[in-house]
């Protein structure tokens, strides 16, 4: 058998393997963390896929609701497998970065939610669909006497 030599200053340069050059971050996850979070999104999206085109749930709205609560999960799956965030990567800063953008897009969006309602109300009262109807039957017309 030959003998190898093995530069040591070599060898110290790549004893490192995964280091990148980061310090103190978060690990950059491994194949299996990976295919836990691949099979979860793929799950996360077969499951609304499924309960819209079967038609599941009778009224739209629930099923709107469903696949909106999948989607936050779904999310929250991507950050943790995907994008590595916890509480202690980047020393909480990415967490805290996450609920301030958070509390921002909320605001935003509910904000607009209800000036969209309100103007709707406002500007068109008789065309809500809880608005009562005063003797119409349908939409026909009636002729003079």
């Amino acid at each position: 058998m030959k003998e190898q030599h093995i530069n040591p200053t070599h060898a110290a340069a790549h004893d490192h393997l995964d280091d990148h050059g980061h310090d103190n971050h978060a690990d950059h996850g491994s194949m299996k963390s990976y295919a836990i979070g691949f099979l979860l999104s793929v799950v996360l999206t077969a499951i609304p896929f499924w309960l819209v085109m079967g038609n599941i749930f009778d009224n739209s709205g629930t099923t709107a609701m469903v696949v909106v609560g999948f989607a936050a999960v779904q999310i929250v799956v991507h950050m943790i497998y995907f994008l590595h965030m916890n509480t202690k990567s980047e020393g909480g800063w990415n967490m805290l970065a996450l609920i301030f953008t958070t509390v921002i897009v909320v605001i935003t969006l509910a904000g607009s939610i209800w000036v969209m309602y309100h103007l709707n109300q406002n500007m068109m009262p008789g065309m809500t669909h809880d608005a009562p109807h005063h003797g119409h039957q349908g939409h026909q017309m009636h002729e003079g006497p």
